[in-house]
C-alpha cells in the first residue's frame, strides 16, 4: 500500500483541490458542509488521501475493495458523492455516511444542538429559552442537561412535568428537587392517568439508573404521549439538587 505524507506538497495541492471539489458538491446539490469542522477535515483528507492512491475519490469511510481498477469497480466502492449518499442518507437522515455533505436544516439543528451540550457541560452560561425548548425534544437527557432545564423551568422560561417511576420507598430515600409526581413503575397503569390532559406537554421521567424509566416512556408514546424524555442514566448520574421525604 502506497503511503502518503500529508506533509508533501502533493497531498497538500490535491487535499486544496478536494475541498473545492467539496464546494462545488454542495452547490449542485444545495447540501452545506458538517457544522463540525474536525468531521469535515477528516473526510476531506481521507478523500485526498484515496485520490492519490487509487485515483478515484473513494468514500474514505469504507474499506476499498479491489487491488486492480477492474476489480475495483466491480465491487462496486463508494465514490464520493456516493449514490447511498445522494438516494438515501441525505433525504432521510439528513447527512451523508461520513458527514461531511448535509442539508441546511440539518446543520442548523447540529450547530444548536452543539451550543447546547457546550452550555450544559460546560456550565458556561444558562439555556436561553430556544435552547431549552429545543432540549426538551431530546428523548434521552443525561444529567447535566436536566439541571439545564430544571434551572430553566425555575426561571418560567419553559413547562414540563418531572415524573419519578421509582416506588415509593426510593422516592423517600431521596428524589430530585421539582419532582412534580411519584408513578411508580408497579403502579403504572394505574397511576398514569393522572397525567391524561398532559398528552401533548412536556414529560420528563427518572428512575435510579433510566432503565424503568425507558420501559415507561415507550409504554407512555404507545400511548400517545407526544413529548416523553427519559433521564438515561437515572438518578444515580444527576449531580443536581435532591431531597429526602
Amino acid at each position: 500500500m502506497q503511503q502518503i505524507d500529508m506533509n508533501s506538497d502533493e497531498f497538500q495541492a490535491q487535499l486544496e483541490k478536494t475541498w473545492s471539489f467539496v464546494d462545488k458538491v454542495n452547490k449542485q446539490f444545495g447540501w452545506v458542509q458538517n457544522p463540525n469542522e474536525e468531521v469535515n477535515e477528516g473526510v476531506a483528507m481521507g478523500l485526498a488521501r484515496n485520490k492519490l492512491i487509487y485515483g478515484k475519490q473513494f468514500c474514505p469511510c469504507f474499506m476499498v475493495i479491489g487491488e486492480t481498477k477492474e476489480e475495483q469497480k466491480a465491487a462496486d466502492n463508494r465514490i464520493c458523492p456516493c449514490k447511498p449518499a445522494i438516494e438515501k442518507e441525505i433525504p432521510e437522515d439528513g447527512l451523508c455516511h461520513c458527514g461531511i455533505f448535509c442539508t441546511p436544516e440539518y446543520a442548523k439543528e447540529q450547530a444548536q444542538h452543539d451550543t447546547i451540550e457546550e452550555v450544559v457541560h460546560q456550565h458556561s452560561r444558562g439555556l436561553t429559552t430556544e435552547e431549552a425548548e429545543a432540549l426538551l425534544k431530546v428523548e434521552q437527557l443525561d444529567g447535566d442537561e436536566l439541571e439545564a432545564l430544571i434551572e430553566a423551568k425555575n426561571l418560567g422560561m419553559i413547562d414540563f412535568t418531572l415524573v419519578d417511576t421509582r416506588e415509593h420507598m426510593e422516592f423517600q430515600m431521596g428524589h430530585i428537587v421539582g419532582t412534580d409526581t411519584l408513578i411508580p413503575t408497579s403502579q403504572f397503569y394505574a397511576k398514569v392517568e393522572e397525567l391524561s390532559g398532559k398528552k401533548s406537554e412536556p414529560i420528563i421521567l427518572y428512575c435510579h439508573s433510566g432503565s424503568r424509566s425507558f420501559q415507561v416512556q415507550h409504554a407512555m408514546k404507545g400511548m400517545g404521549y407526544e413529548h416523553v424524555c427519559n433521564l438515561r442514566p437515572g438518578i444515580i448520574g444527576f449531580s443536581g439538587e435532591t431531597q429526602r421525604g
